[in-house]
């Protein structure tokens, strides 16, 4: 995929965004926006969906998504300490399922070696202010 594909989705998803932000009725009769649109489209397209998915296939794939938050949000609540959640609570929710839980593993470990990162710079550059 060249450039010019990945300006004509993003022109694409510029263009119908603005018709996202709407409210609609969900099915529990109240009002919803559209949360993950944008994202949902374009992780749609780079799994070899159209570059404009029907609106239809992205709506179910968000209220799978919210369901899904929604469902291991609630149970990570139930474990821990009522009121907080804590990385520990969601680990444990997703303990039986190995993909997720590798994959929460290998971001929880990136986001550590961004710290250290992080921290590194940051005292690179206060050295090299003090000097």
């Amino acid at each position: 995929m060249d450039a010019k594909d990945d300006r004509s989705v993003d022109d694409q998803v510029k263009k119908t965004s603005k018709s996202d932000t709407h409210a609609e009725p969900s099915e529990t009769g109240g009002k919803r926006k559209r949360l993950f649109n944008k994202e949902l489209r374009c992780m749609m397209y780079g799994f070899g969906d159209e570059a404009t998915p029907y609106m239809e296939s992205v709506d179910m794939l968000e209220e799978m998504v919210i369901e899904f938050i929604t469902d291991t949000t609630l149970k990570a609540l139930n474990i821990g300490k009522k009121g907080k959640i804590h990385v520990e609570d969601v680990i444990y929710v997703i303990r039986n399922d190995p993909k997720k839980y590798a994959r929460v593993k290998d971001l929880l470990t990136l986001n550590e070696e961004l710290k250290k990162a992080r921290k590194a710079f940051d005292d690179r550059q206060m050295l090299s202010i003090d000097q």
